[in-house]
């Protein structure tokens, strides 16, 4: 087993086709499915299903994809850290950060940072859900998160950086929410419509899980995983939805919103830093490692006063 193999092996994974796949690498066909019959003799496995809409990686085919691409990338990172050896940490990090969160606000000062200190690293940023997160993370599609912890998964570790108190957010017209406390019952958030993301989202775990708790059951008006989308909808006064306080303050600060913590119930989620556990960070990534987890250590000293 090579490392081209594995390269070409990926692409064709990623084509769905070996016609598709041949002519993105500018192999002779033949030549490419040679390379495919090379390493299932070698695995002493089947890893690829062929059909005339194209191929599929059996399980063991999915398995080596994901091997495939951390080893690829960590040969490639090997080259970018050999060659630039001495110099300033340079190269392309991605980081996620997971919407509905007291870090999300942290974006602009993350990349503002990072290009001050390290001006030949690319930051790339987006905002994607735990599940697809972690497993991102796992195939070397990112190189670090911060999102809502779900629990142990292989292959990722999890650092959890902030617990916060779950809130509901609703439009201040509303005459059947009492806001005089600051807090509402689960009980009561039971009467409402809720826009809230899917499944998937932990953010929606521990909603559910506290529903169930109490024996409630969730009036779900709709899934929404826009945060514009979300406040345009609220806004609207077309149900309400929960978030932790500071992405709720972040949001709706604005007057004509009430943020309530939820009682009785009180309900916690906790943002995690996600980082993979099997392959080691490039310099460059390590490098924004250190920036982000001063970033949080700043944030959360201005917040708690620790």
């Amino acid at each position: 087993m090579d490392t081209r193999k594995l390269a070409y092996f990926v692409q064709i994974v990623d084509s769905g086709s070996i016609t598709k796949a041949a002519a993105a690498l500018h192999v002779a066909q033949p030549a490419l499915s040679q390379q495919v019959s090379a390493l299932e003799t070698d695995l002493k496995q089947r890893l690829l299903i062929r059909s005339k809409q194209g191929v599929q990686p059996t399980a063991a085919g999915h398995t080596l994809y994901r091997h495939a691409q951390s080893i690829l990338r960590l040969v490639a990172q090997a080259r970018q850290d050999v060659a630039k050896s001495g110099a300033a940490p340079a190269g392309r990090v991605s980081i996620a950060i997971a919407p509905y969160s007291m870090a999300s606000s942290l974006t602009p000062r993350i990349i503002s940072e990072v290009a001050r200190r390290y001006p030949d690293i690319v930051l790339h940023v987006t905002e994607i859900y735990g599940g697809v997160l972690s497993e991102a993370i796992k195939n070397g599609r990112l190189d670090m998160a911060l999102i809502y912890e779900p629990g142990p998964i292989r292959g990722v570790l999890f650092t959890t950086m902030i617990v916060e108190d779950l809130h509901l957010v609703v439009n201040a017209a509303r005459t059947d929410v009492n806001a005089e406390t600051g807090e509402i019952t689960l009980e009561e958030v039971a009467r409402l419509g809720l826009f809230l993301p899917e499944k998937i989202h932990t953010l929606r775990q521990a909603v559910e899980a506290g529903f169930e708790s109490k024996g409630l059951k969730l009036q779900l008006v709709g899934e929404v995983e826009s945060v514009p989308s979300i406040a345009r909808l609220l806004r609207a006064d077309l149900g309400a939805t929960i978030m932790p306080k500071s992405a709720a303050d972040a949001l709706f600060h604005e007057e004509d919103f009430h943020v309530l913590r939820i009682v009785d119930p009180a309900l916690q989620c906790k943002i995690a830093l996600c980082t993979p556990d099997h392959d080691p960070l490039s310099e460059a990534a390590s490098a924004v490692l250190l920036v982000l987890k001063e970033m949080l250590q700043e944030m959360l000293s201005n917040k708690y006063g620790r």
